[in-house]
């Protein structure tokens, strides 16, 4: 019995302390931008629209999560949203908001699903498969768009705006939530990750988890993809893999979810990571100073996040000892 009660001690202080050093490396970011540079940054519109951004980066961060808890990677993330995103605005053009809404997410869910069918069926690493996947998605909107800029009419950009940008957002991370902490889906996710010859073992049907990890990723990318053409009304395709630039932003505010996992909400860490990784991109504009400065400060953040939560890890070990 005691020992029950020093285990959740220990994990009460572990969920405290970790929601503490996230919020406080977040405030600390705010103050030394706010710092240099008070007039251009930091006011409190700036900071809303900041947030509607980073809340675009978040829904994709969480359909990464999905996949990454098992070990696998999906760089065909940017090019998924580009192609969801062509695709709810051409039939956006016919059929409105039912056409944004349906094409965008039956895109997104098709991609996935090709994507964990070819991984299972070839059973090569998941980086490689969707890399190739990636340019083959890329020719694709280029194929279907042209080098055209596409455009989603003034009626039909309401999602991009507050408050119903933040309706769909709030709907996917409560989705995100639910799948992870309410279903199977979320229990063999973590099994998977954990062990995946142990899960095995114990009668997971692992490669049907994997499969839905891909569906999931690409459904998720979808919603992304349809915020995104509504908040900045046009899409243009892109070729070269440049479409893995958009990989980069949900992928670190995954990272961090992974390393928070152990204390904090996974959904409510990667949503404050993409905000205060769009806080730096925003800092380093303002202040004039090199962009290549922003990938070097948010690498290090990543680094510092990790080596805190490892040492705080060890001490909660020495401690339930």
């Amino acid at each position: 019995m005691g020992e029950k009660i020093k285990e959740k001690a220990v994990h009460k202080k572990k969920r405290i302390t970790g929601t503490a050093a996230l919020l406080g490396i977040i405030v600390l970011v705010y103050l030394i931008f706010y710092i240099l540079e008070p007039t251009r940054f930091g006011s409190p519109r700036s900071v809303f629209i900041l947030f509607q951004q980073s809340l675009i980066y978040s829904i994709a961060g969480c359909g990464c999560y999905f996949i990454i808890a098992m070990g696998l990677f999906d760089f065909s993330l940017g090019a998924n949203i580009i192609l969801s995103a062509l695709i709810g605005c051409k039939l956006s053009s016919a059929y409105g908001y039912a056409g944004l809404i349906l094409g965008c997410l039956l895109m997104g869910a098709v991609i996935g699903a090709v994507n964990g069918a070819l991984y299972l069926k070839f059973r090569i690493p998941s980086i490689i498969v969707t890399v190739g996947l990636m340019m083959i998605y890329e020719c694709i909107g280029v194929f279907m768009a042209g080098d055209t800029t596409n455009k989603l009419k003034p009626e039909i950009k309401l999602l991009g705006q507050a408050p119903y940008n933040l309706y769909v957002a709030l709907i996917a991370f409560l989705a995100a939530v639910i799948l992870l902490y309410g279903t199977k889906m979320g229990v063999y996710v973590r099994a998977i990750g954990r062990n995946e010859l142990m899960a095995r073992n114990m009668g997971v049907d692992t490669d049907r988890y994997k499969f839905l990890g891909f569906l999931l990723c690409g459904i998720f990318a979808g919603i992304t993809g349809m915020l995104t053409i509504s908040y900045t009304s046009t899409m243009i395709p892109v070729q070269g893999m440049s479409s893995m630039a958009r990989n980069f932003q949900p992928i670190m505010g995954c990272f961090v979810g992974l390393a928070f996992k152990k204390y904090i909400n996974p959904v409510f860490s990667i949503i404050a990571a993409e905000f205060m990784i769009s806080m730096i991109v925003s800092g380093v504009m303002t202040n004039g100073l090199d962009s290549t400065l922003q990938d070097c400060i948010i690498g290090m953040i990543l680094l510092i996040i990790v080596i805190i939560m490892a040492g705080e890890e060890r001490r909660s070990h020495a401690a339930v000892k």
